[in-house]
């Protein structure tokens, strides 16, 4: 696990769109594709609108999401929403590269299912992200992985529902394919952070996003979350 630490959130921005561009030019360059994962914050969102200027491959890109509340299309709550005008409005990516979470529907287990086929269908069986943008809240949750929760336990599927957390059910991707990604990166910013990133760091199983188990982690920190 490495940890690089930034003056400011806008200067990690900068950097994390430097390095998901390097990686997706590196990947479709090996292999013809890229699958990226995104999860929400306000931090990803200046990350994803310095991606949207940076040379990408992006009729070569898959774009999923690692999580997404229950909401309306277009709603402000939903992480697709700022994906959408950070970036998607702002790039040539096919729409049927971008992979929508189907929270919309009512049957939440059966919309995990069928996000989970879909991942099995296109990034392989089973399924293996190329590089998965995670954050990391002030309880220690990462992607809708949270703390109480069933869903911690799920260990014989790559997405599945939660309970509510804020008002909010949500879908989200699990430990089996995060930690089958070939590199997560990590986004932390904010004095409020910084114990739940000494706590991912030291592997504490305590909190949710210590539980990963993925040998390719990155963390970039601004100085207020590494303490």
């Amino acid at each position: 696990m490495q940890l690089e630490v930034f003056p400011d959130a806008g200067t990690l921005a900068d950097r994390a769109a430097e390095r998901i561009a390097a990686a997706a030019r590196r990947v479709v360059a090996e292999r013809g594709v890229f699958h990226l994962a995104v999860s929400g914050g306000r931090t990803p969102w200046v990350m994803l609108r310095r991606l949207a200027e940076l040379a990408i491959p992006w009729a070569s890109v898959h774009l999923w999401q690692a999580d997404e509340r229950t909401a309306p299309d277009g709603d402000a709550s939903r992480n697709l929403t700022h994906i959408r005008e950070a970036l998607l409005a702002r790039v040539p990516i096919p729409e049927f590269r971008v992979h929508a979470m189907p929270v919309h529907e009512t049957d939440l287990e059966s919309a995990a299912r069928r996000y989970a086929e879909a991942l099995a269908e296109l990034a392989g069986n089973p399924p293996v992200l190329d590089l998965v943008h995670l954050g990391l809240g002030a309880d220690g949750h990462t992607a809708s992985l949270i703390p109480g929760d069933a869903v911690l336990d799920v260990d014989d599927r790559d997405v599945a529902a939660t309970g509510t957390y804020q008002d909010r059910r949500r879908l989200t991707l699990t430990y089996p394919v995060l930690d089958r990604a070939r590199e997560i990166l990590f986004l932390v910013a904010g004095a409020d952070k910084a114990a739940a990133l000494a706590r991912l760091r030291a592997r504490d199983p305590s909190v949710p996003a210590g539980r990963l188990r993925n040998t390719c982690i990155t963390i970039l920190a601004d100085v207020a979350a590494a303490g």
